[in-house]
């Protein structure tokens, strides 16, 4: 038992140094826990509030679009994730430091086993050596996702192995592709990624029936399959926007896609070589020299790598799909057809990480092959994008930067000073935040007026705006962001622009306030929670209460009431 145990191991001793490595990167969620630096940007002050709240709101399952007081006098149910989801699960099971450890740890071995799965099987012909799948894999696995995507990116490449092994099996797959096949929806998100990727794989499955003269009905079944259940998942989201929506979302008014055609197309290289920050592959300065360098040697060598070159150039189509989106010359199309203007068609740019590291691999093998240092070249190329990317995890990148951990982010015990004082019911009053995300008052329970949410009512967007209309008349680029996207409510400071972190070391006063408190009053606001003293609170008639700051987080906050 033992012997085969090791042989086992020695056969596939570049899977566990790969595991092992993945167990290193993911070390300090388990060991600093509510002590890590994690991004916050669409993390922290958002998605992980969005998920907390929803765990505790007694409304997880609802067959109607109730409203949940925590946020904007009654922010809709439907907005927030669903009830199958399994991501609010771990929450409502978890701490939520705990929860994002888990599903941080899902996702990338999940992205691991996925990619290599999909290389051995399906994108090499014949056994590659190890040092290629498994590096590219592992490589793969460690990118800097977007947290709370969980399996919506990291999950593709598992995704279409499971497909394919369908598509080629038929109904003699194994139970298990199927069940995998099946559980994946509960980790990923259909509007953000798996609505292009089933959609193109009908579109497959129609090509083979056209070649083959045959419907692969095994195939039909799984993709049907993997649709009907995001169907269910996504109900109360399908049925507020196509059946009995109970209010009319702040995206009927979005007004995004004013790009000229030259910053068009330097947007579109700019991702081409860079990403999007939710789906950064990290692929400009190795991959893309790899790639082109494979071709030349291709060139020479007198063979024709088709893939390489499809893909490669299908990433590049991509980006000038996703950087044409904006362009202003989309606008006579969204202008008057609802869909095209708020449900953005660009998102397909999230294949582009899965597409790049097969790429990769497959650049890796024409160099292993073909130069005569080839083998060292490959191992050295691997193990430097590896290293660069372990540089890149959450703890390590954060904490260069000097962002706050998690615990320092939400200050509990700060704000539990704060409620303290104030010594009412938070469902008794009403606060907002300048200088900081509001997301942090809503995670301490407090239940803010302002928010950053997909989508709200548009007559609360416009009510909240009276409250800003001052600051957003002093910078034109604050009131284009807020009137054409406006996802952020936010009480928006023209000094400060899309800044919304003013800690203790960094708090310069504001000299000048131009808030409507009047219009404040009127959507039910008692308190603002300002990460900086406002100089001329008095003439807003704003009392300044308190000011409170601890040696544990990196907040000061000055308590003002709106009398």
């Amino acid at each position: 038992m033992g012997s085969r145990l090791f042989n086992s191991i020695i056969k596939h001793k570049f899977i566990w140094i790969a595991c092992l490595v993945l167990i290193a990167y993911l070390l300090p969620y388990y060991i600093l826990g509510v002590d890590t630096h994690i991004r916050v940007h669409d993390n922290l002050d958002s998605n992980i509030v969005w998920y907390k709240m929803l765990a505790e709101s007694g409304q997880i399952f609802t067959l109607t679009d109730t409203m949940l007081p925590n946020a904007i006098n009654g922010l809709p149910r439907s907005t927030l994730p669903s009830p199958f989801d399994a991501v609010v699960w771990l929450y409502v099971i978890f701490e939520p430091m705990t929860a994002y450890t888990i599903s941080q740890t899902i996702m990338r071995f999940v992205a691991f086993f996925g990619l290599y799965l999909l290389l051995t099987r399906y994108v090499f012909k014949e056994k590659q050596s190890e040092w290629i799948t498994v590096g590219a894999a592992l490589a793969f696995a460690m990118l800097p996702y977007w947290p709370s995507g969980a399996l919506s990116i990291a999950g593709t490449p598992l995704a279409l192995y499971l497909f394919l092994t369908i598509r080629k099996n038929g109904w003699k797959t194994k139970a298990y592709i199927w069940i995998g096949l099946m559980l994946i929806p509960f980790l990923s998100n259909f509007v953000l990624s798996f609505v292009f990727f089933l959609a193109l794989l009908g579109l497959l499955w129609l090509i083979d029936w056209i070649r083959f003269k045959k419907p692969n009905w095994p195939f039909f079944t799984a993709i049907a399959s993997m649709t009907s259940i995001y169907v269910v998942k996504n109900y109360l989201l399908i049925t507020s926007m196509f059946f009995d929506s109970g209010f009319t979302s702040h995206r009927e008014e979005l007004d995004l896609g004013h790009n000229t055609i030259q910053r068009s197309y330097e947007l579109a290289w700019e991702n081409f070589l860079y990403g999007h920050t939710h789906d950064a592959a990290h692929q400009a300065y190795i991959i893309i020299p790899v790639i082109l360098l494979a071709l030349l040697v291709a060139v020479y060598s007198k063979i024709k790598p088709r893939i390489l070159m499809t893909l490669f150039f299908c990433n590049l189509a991509i980006s000038f799909w996703y950087a044409f989106w904006y362009w202003e010359g989309w606008r006579i199309i969204k202008d008057n057809v609802m869909v095209a203007n708020t449900f953005n068609f660009a998102r397909i740019h999230f294949f582009d990480p899965a597409i790049w590291y097969i790429c990769f691999a497959l650049a890796l093998v024409i160099l292993w092959r073909y130069l005569k240092f080839g083998k060292i070249l490959v191992a050295m190329l691997v193990v430097s994008q590896c290293i660069g990317l372990f540089g890149l995890s959450e703890e390590l990148k954060y904490k260069e930067f000097d962002s706050p951990t998690f615990a320092e982010y939400y200050s509990e015990d700060l704000f539990q000073e704060i409620e303290d004082y104030i010594g009412e019911d938070q469902s008794e009053y009403r606060v907002v935040s300048i200088g900081m995300h509001p997301t942090i008052a809503q995670f301490n329970g407090f239940y803010t007026l302002d928010t950053y949410n997909n989508s709200f009512p548009l007559e609360y967007k416009h009510k909240f705006r009276e409250v800003i209309a001052g600051e957003l008349e002093k910078s034109p680029g604050l009131a284009s962001y807020f009137d054409t996207w406006g996802g952020r409510l936010y009480m928006y400071v023209a000094e400060h622009g899309k800044d919304y972190m003013f800690t203790k070391d960094r708090n310069e006063p504001i000299e000048n306030l131009d808030i409507n408190t009047l219009a404040l009053e009127k959507l039910g606001g008692d308190y603002i929670f300002s990460a900086v003293r406002i100089e001329n609170n008095e003439e807003l008639g704003l009392q300044h209460e308190h000011t409170f700051e601890n040696n544990m987080s990196p907040w000061e906050i000055w308590l003002y009431s709106v009398s």
